[in-house]
């Protein structure tokens, strides 16, 4: 094949073109000014960057706007999309529409000899441009039908039917708005060709054929009411629409003669779950929800369908007897409770990795979803050949299970990192061991069990060996990201996060660190948005119900901060902390202290050591209360570290201080000792969350910094509360 027809074959391209509209009415130093504002606001966004860092990124020049040509994921244009969007909402003199497409494209040479692309699927991308107003963000139905298989864009694509464009083409237009981000209004072309159509039926249809289907209309109505009586009178329930390649991998059953240590059957559960999440079309429930389910008698696979919202599950058994596992497994329909498929597997233990390999492999086809050949490449490889080193990885990710982001489980994370460090040991190419030990260093050194500069070196350490042996790799960016998030390099975290989510779709860390960094950001939006889109992916997460319920009590969202947190009481309806934080949101709103009071009594009637875990908002209820008596009771319940606001650590002896100053005590409520000011700060300095000054300021000047910070976080939060808005603006007038 000749070079000139080499540049000629095709490949897809995941299209978002781009106009101003307006832009000819324009001054033409306004036409500059504008054009340069849109380009830097696209250059900016983290979608475009990601791209471009790869070489995956051509932009195209338009004149009055741009087209932007992504190859990796269809979900890139409409992701650029939304930032753009949201980046322009700050700039209402800057209108534009846009309009997606995925089709076929050739990179050419133009005149200038410089790389160039043209193609039908641009032509597209124009039409569907050119259909939509300012604000409009349209997709071409190709592009649609793809992404309307992921569960964080099928509510928001909205079927607009077919149009006719130029030339007389046909095009099915899809409209994307999700409340905040693009418009709802029908485009008026296709009002004005709904009008016209609407105009010539009108005089073609008679008006006995008006009647004949206004009395077709009342019987189908008649017919509908008769169902529905049936129906409730029966009892019948209709099934709920799930999507068809959805699955959740239940625990594996666990029948070695080790039952009291089932990690090898976690473990096989949960690699063959993380080899799925790399394949984007399927929507993949994470660890964490379906690990309720474990040791549940009688599991109603039906009501899990909804709870998960998955359509198919995947259950097993592990025996492992010596050097010889058996692994038996059943792909079963949830709504119906067919069996799919089902395979045993005897092997050598050594054979564990192709075994997780046939299972993930049997699913996706079953499922009959896409895999792309970087997707098989990924599920087919063999993280390690030492099946040591395996068993001793599989024990560290236990541990790390159980950790789930608290502190509190200081051996579990030492001991976790000295598992992962062994199994290095044993393999030093076990890349996927080296993102775990950075995990479980970062961790130790994050939530300040050991937080010194040697510790984060360990991890700093186990992440370039990670990146040194698999660079590319989904976990080696989820990792980095995690390291740069530990070290509040949130700029370097955000670009490893954009590059994980594409290798790692169904992961919902990604999408959680994405929120939790564009909450300390300020992008309340934004980081809102990930949240939910992160416990989707993991739907029965206590941590993320509670990261979201905490979101949405920043932003005065009571009635979300209730629902949200109704549903985690209902997956742990004795945990008492939950208890408490529940009441707490009638505290919060509307200033009412009887429910909160009520739910402390009686988680401390009920367990009085559970004090403990209900501490600070015992305490800061008794202050409120002014009840010095109630606050040292809970003071003395606390942890040694004392009490935290919001991330801000207030040390016990700040605490007695706060109390002596409500008990009206002139001789314990000064400044602190020597002693503690000295403990003060060194918490001080190794504090992630803590303003920054001097390191010999005095306990005055800190308290004056954090009393800064926090009232510069009050008012972001103000300011992106709309409720707030209106009561300022009420409050003004």
């Amino acid at each position: 094949m000749s070079p000139e027809e080499q540049k000629l074959e095709p490949e897809i391209a995941h299209i978002l073109s781009i106009d101003v509209v307006g832009y000819s009415k324009l001054l033409v130093n306004e036409q500059i000014e504008l054009l340069n504002e849109l380009k830097r606001i696209v250059r900016e966004t983290r979608c475009a960057c990601a791209a471009e860092d790869e070489g995956q990124l051509i932009r195209l020049p338009t004149g009055d706007g741009m087209v932007l040509l992504f190859f990796r994921s269809p979900e890139e244009p409409l992701h650029c999309a939304v930032e753009i969007t949201e980046a322009l909402q700050a700039r209402p003199q800057i209108q534009v529409r846009m309009g997606l497409h995925s089709g076929p494209v050739n990179k050419i040479e133009d005149v200038n000899d410089r790389l160039n692309v043209a193609g039908a699927g641009i032509n597209v991308a124009q039409r569907v441009l050119d259909s939509g107003d300012a604000g409009h963000i349209l997709l071409s139905k190709r592009l649609a039908d793809d992404l309307a298989e992921y569960s964080h864009w099928h509510p928001h694509l909205h079927d607009l039917g077919e149009c006719v464009v130029k030339h007389g083409f046909r095009l099915h237009l899809v409209n994307f708005y999700n409340g905040s981000v693009g418009s709802p209004e029908r485009p008026l072309r296709l009002q004005e060709a709904d009008s016209a159509t609407a105009a010539l039926g009108q005089k073609a249809v008679s008006a006995r054929r008006k009647y004949r289907w206004l009395v077709g209309l009342a019987l189908l109505f008649l017919v509908a009411a008769v169902g529905s009586v049936v129906a409730l009178r029966l009892g019948l329930k209709i099934a709920p629409t799930l999507p068809e390649k959805s699955v959740a991998v239940l625990p594996f059953e666990n029948w070695s003669a080790e039952a009291k240590d089932p990690y090898f059957a976690d473990g096989m559960q949960g690699e063959i779950l993380t080899l799925l999440m790399k394949v984007r079309d399927l929507k993949v429930i994470s660890r964490t929800s379906v690990m309720k389910y474990r040791d549940v008698a009688h599991l109603d696979l039906k009501e899990v369908a909804a709870e998960l919202g998955v359509r198919y599950f995947l259950q097993g058994s592990v025996q492992r007897a010596g050097a010889q596992v058996r692994v038996a497994s059943q792909l079963v329909d949830g709504l119906t409770g067919a069996q799919l498929w089902a395979n045993s597997y005897d092997r050598d233990v050594a054979d564990v990795f192709k075994i997780q390999t046939e299972i993930a492999e049997n699913i996706v086809t079953q499922l009959e979803a896409k895999f792309t050949p970087e997707e098989k490449a990924a599920i087919e490889e063999r993280p390690t050949n030492d099946v040591i080193a395996y068993d001793l990885y599989l024990r560290g990710k236990a541990l790390l299970a159980r950790v789930a982001f608290e502190s509190s489980r200081t051996d579990d994370l030492a001991e976790a990192a000295q598992l992962f460090q062994e199994a290095t040991a044993r393999d030093p190419a076990f890349y996927l061991a080296y993102c775990e030990l950075a995990n479980a260093h970062g961790q130790t050194w994050f939530y300040s069990i050991d937080p010194t500069p040697e510790r984060l070196a360990m991890a700093r350490r186990a992440i370039d060996a990670a990146v040194r042996l698999r660079p590319d790799a989904g976990e080696t960016h989820l990792a980095s990201a995690q390291y740069y998030y530990f070290n509040r390099e949130y700029d370097r975290s955000l670009k490893e996060l954009m590059q994980a989510q594409q290798k790692l779709p169904n992961d919902p860390l990604p999408t959680l660190y994405l929120g939790y960094i564009e909450r300390r950001q300020g992008d309340w939006v934004s980081s809102t948005r990930h949240l939910e889109h992160a416990l989707e992916l993991d739907p029965r997460n206590l941590v993320f119900l509670k990261q979201l319920a905490h979101s949405y009590s920043l932003l005065h969202r009571y009635p979300d901060v209730r629902r949200i947190l109704d549903r985690a009481r209902a997956i742990a309806p004795d945990d008492p902390a939950l208890k408490v934080q529940r009441a707490a949101v009638e505290f919060d709103a509307l200033g009412e202290n009887q429910p909160l009071r009520a739910a402390v009594d009686a988680v401390l009637a009920k367990d009085p050591a559970a004090g403990t875990t209900i501490a600070d908002m015992w305490y800061q209820l008794s202050l409120c209360e002014r009840d010095p008596d109630s606050a040292s009771r809970a003071l003395a319940a606390m942890k040694p570290s004392g009490a935290h606001e919001e991330g801000v650590p207030y040390p016990k002896t700040w605490c007695e201080g706060v109390i002596a100053r409500l008990r009206g005590d002139p001789k314990r409520r000064g400044s602190p000792s020597p002693r503690r000011g000295r403990r003060w700060r060194g918490r001080w300095k190794h504090s992630r969350i803590l303003p920054k000054v001097s390191p010999r300021s005095g306990w005055l000047t800190r308290l004056s910094a954090i009393r800064k910070m926090r009232s510069a976080k009050a008012k972001a939060r103000w300011s992106c509360c709309p409720q707030a808005k209106m009561r300022s603006s009420a409050l003004s007038s």
